[in-house]
């Protein structure tokens, strides 16, 4: 979904109106929903923004085995549409399988590497409590995710990413004018 030198915008307000740096919450306006593009302060590394996809949301019991996502006991299906051309700095997932998540309202592209040796896959099944998240990269064989530090507070949230408005990569030729103004589904 998003690329190495993708530039995002993201709507700060699309969970609610918080406080500058302490990012409390002052007005409720909207709950993230499954699917959605999140940026957020992850509570491992508070200091630094990450981007992933919500999975779970609170009461969901999440699940992760042989590649497949389950929410609530029901697998999601998958679509393998080919194989990942990289470019630029992200040539290195050259090979892996393109596929179409099925995440119920919020089909979306994901990667697939097959046969990762010594790669811990993160399987397992967790609840997610009231007021937190569980979140996942879109390349999933190579994203510090949920699987691995479990859940994210709700507090730790950011915003919504919702546009590409610039790519530049180097290694790619520059300005890649293809994913300027794309939409993150």
């Amino acid at each position: 979904t998003l690329l190495i030198g993708d530039f995002i915008l993201v709507n700060k307000f699309a969970y609610g109106l918080r406080l500058p740096i302490s990012n409390k919450k002052i007005i409720e306006i909207g709950e993230p929903q499954r699917g959605d593009v999140v940026v957020f302060r992850p509570p491992h590394h508070p200091d630094q923004d990450w981007i992933k996809r919500v999975i779970g949301l609170p009461g969901d019991t999440i699940a992760y085995r042989d590649n497949t996502v389950y929410i609530n006991g029901e697998p999601l299906h998958y679509e393998r549409v080919g194989t990942y051309q990289g470019r630029g700095r992200g040539a290195e997932m050259t090979g892996a399988s393109l596929l179409i998540e099925q995440l119920p309202g919020r089909p979306h592209q994901m990667l697939e590497v097959d046969n990762l040796p010594f790669v811990d896959p993160g399987e397992g099944e967790w609840r997610v409590p009231t007021g937190h998240y569980f979140v996942m990269g879109d390349n999933r064989d190579r994203s510090d995710d949920s699987r691995f530090w479990q859940f994210l507070p709700e507090r730790q949230l950011r915003g919504k990413a919702f546009l590409i408005w610039l790519n530049i990569d180097s290694k790619a030729g520059g300005i890649g004018f293809d994913r300027i103004g794309n939409d993150i589904p």
